[in-house]
């Protein structure tokens, strides 16, 4: 059986009471910086400020499991398998302990080194049993590396430097949103994680910052674990810098039981704090030239997680577009600044919110005519938690602000529905009095139905606060044909950028701007709706690179044609 996911993945974020050191006070969820093993025949994931962790059979459906071993308010946690074990690490400025389990589910996980201080670890396992530690997450000290002991973990010779940033040179390494040129600043390398891929050595790491839609991962080769290292200018690899929710850096890469190869990372909110993140998977893979990639076109629409090996190119997209992009919207009420017309603007940052608290709000979409509806994910808000949610007692400093964490799932009960002419409604989702906790829940429509209208309205939701949309976001197939292509014109501004250009297609939504190192390499995309150029501020210096545009909108996708990037100073 073939299953459907959509990012961000709908996990059971936890809720966290935060109180900068400035000031103030905020609820929101988050978690973030994810590792991904597969262990035993099942998915465990950890990731930050989480007190526990999620495990899966199918990486559809995630289970959290709460810990009282592991440490609650740890940032960027690292599992991985050595010797059959799981040995779980986190980051401190203090003492950062080793623990290990055979059987993460029963919570055994015991002590095994009292470790040192360190930032985003990875400990990684090589055939011959060999085993590295790395770390590092700095704007200022490289990644390091050294070789450890497999049972105690205890250091065997001395660290290694292995690299850091190169901003002048690496294009998506210069800090700010959208590479925003007027921003000075050292980017963070961080979150490294290694792969190893027919003899080939692969360091990944994140930059520039988790807080911008621009965080990736990059990485670098070797043929040994410590190096040296060769920067790989298929850099970065994972990257999403546009869509409705932006960045993909801080991430693990695993494989599944067929042999398909992914990537979970971190995808930004960021609007309550800047640690308020998301998770996001997608299909990646290794190319003839051993090229790492990751497959993030439409990469926060269905995606199908196939029951065997498939092309992460062709047979992971469902095919449903999005039809619900600045459709007409009506609510039962709105609070100040939260229209509904928030719901539909593709922006995971901005929400329509209801002006109580009071079960029965509700949100419509007029989609203008019927279309085939394949699937409908509704995207929730935390809106003004702060007045509604019990102070928690007994928080800790952590990353600059006291916290703790909110026990136990909170409840985001939903009815949708849908209708062909807005009086006779049928009802595709109902979780009331269910008390589930869905955040980012995906409703697939099986079989498909006809509808112009989709309505969600309000149960319980968290703390019982108000009903929040930041995408309700309807998914299928219209009637007409797709947009007509448009063609690039492309040009190097300098070492780092290329501006890149292209005549509006009438009937798109938006376009979605393939580039890579080579004709056939088209590996990185950024989506946009609603322009017409961008300025591609990601290159990597001495590379030649070539790009496409394709247009999209409700019918499907058309694309345009590939050209090079032309060199400073000449036109195309």
């Amino acid at each position: 059986m073939t299953s459907v996911v959509c990012n961000p993945m709908n996990l059971t974020y936890r809720y966290q009471d935060l109180r900068p050191m400035a000031g103030g006070r905020t609820v929101h969820r988050e978690a973030a910086d994810p590792s991904v093993v597969r262990y035993r025949g099942r998915f465990f994931l950890f990731a930050s400020m989480s007190a526990g962790f999620w495990h899966s059979t199918d990486l559809r459906g995630w289970e959290y499991r709460a810990s009282t071993k592991l440490a609650p308010l740890d940032y960027a946690p690292d599992v991985r398998e050595v010797d059959g074990v799981l040995y779980v690490s986190a980051s401190r400025h203090t003492d950062s302990p080793f623990y290990r389990s055979e059987d993460p589910l029963a919570d055994d996980f015991t002590l095994v080194n009292p470790g040192f201080p360190f930032w985003d670890p990875h400990l990684f396992q090589d055939d011959d049993r060999a085993t590295y530690f790395y770390w590092g997450c700095s704007n200022s000290e490289p990644i390091t590396g050294v070789r450890v002991d497999p049972g105690t973990l205890d250091r065997i010779g001395e660290p290694v430097l292995l690299f850091g940033g190169d901003p002048g040179r690496h294009g998506w390494e210069q800090v700010g949103e959208n590479h925003e040129p007027h921003l000075d600043g050292a980017p963070f390398i961080e979150g490294a994680w290694m792969t190893r891929h027919e003899g080939t050595y692969y360091l990944q790491y994140a930059a520039p910052g988790t807080e911008w839609n621009t965080y990736a991962d990059g990485y670098y080769t070797a043929s040994s674990p410590l190096g040296p290292f060769e920067y790989a200018p298929n850099s970065p690899f994972s990257s999403k810098p546009g869509g409705f929710i932006t960045g993909a850096g801080h991430g693990s890469t695993f494989q599944d039981e067929h042999g398909n190869w992914w990537h979970a990372s971190t995808m930004r909110v960021s609007v309550h704090h800047a640690f308020e993140r998301r998770v996001g998977i997608f299909p990646a893979g290794f190319d003839a030239d051993g090229v790492l990639f990751c497959n993030q076109n439409f990469g926060d629409y269905p995606m199908l997680v196939p029951d065997r090996r498939v092309d992460p190119w062709t047979g992971t997209f469902a095919g449903w577009m999005l039809q619900s992009f600045r459709a007409r919207t009506t609510a039962s009420s709105s609070a100040d600044g939260h229209g509904p017309e928030l719901a539909v603007g593709e922006d995971v940052r901005t929400w329509w919110a209801a002006a109580t608290t009071q079960p029965g709000e509700w949100l419509q979409v007029d989609l203008g005519e019927e279309r085939t509806v394949n699937a409908i994910q509704l995207n929730l808000a935390d809106q003004d938690l702060a007045a509604h949610a019990p102070e928690l007692p007994g928080l800790a400093e952590a990353a600059g602000a006291l916290r703790a964490i909110y026990p136990g799932d909170h409840p985001t009960e939903t009815l949708i529905e849908v209708s062909a002419d807005g009086g006779q409604w049928h009802p595709v989702s109902d979780n009331r009095g269910s008390g589930e906790d869905a955040p980012h829940a995906l409703v697939v429509l099986e079989p498909a139905r006809r509808a112009r209208y989709v309505r969600v309205t309000a149960g319980r939701m968290p703390f019982d606060g108000p009903f929040a949309i930041s995408g309700l976001r309807v998914f299928g197939t219209g009637d007409g044909p797709p947009p007509a292509a448009t063609a690039a014109r492309a040009r190097r501004v300098d070492d780092r950028t290329a501006r890149i250009e292209w005549e509006p297609s009438a009937t798109a939504h938006g376009y979605n701007v393939r580039y890579g190192i080579a004709p056939g390499k088209l590996y990185h995309s950024w989506l946009v709706h609603e322009q017409h150029d961008l300025d591609l501020r990601t290159l990597n210096a001495g590379t030649g690179y070539w790009v496409a545009v394709d247009a999209f909108n409700e019918n499907g996708v058309t694309a345009g044609p590939v050209t090079e990037i032309a060199m400073r100073g000449s036109v195309r």
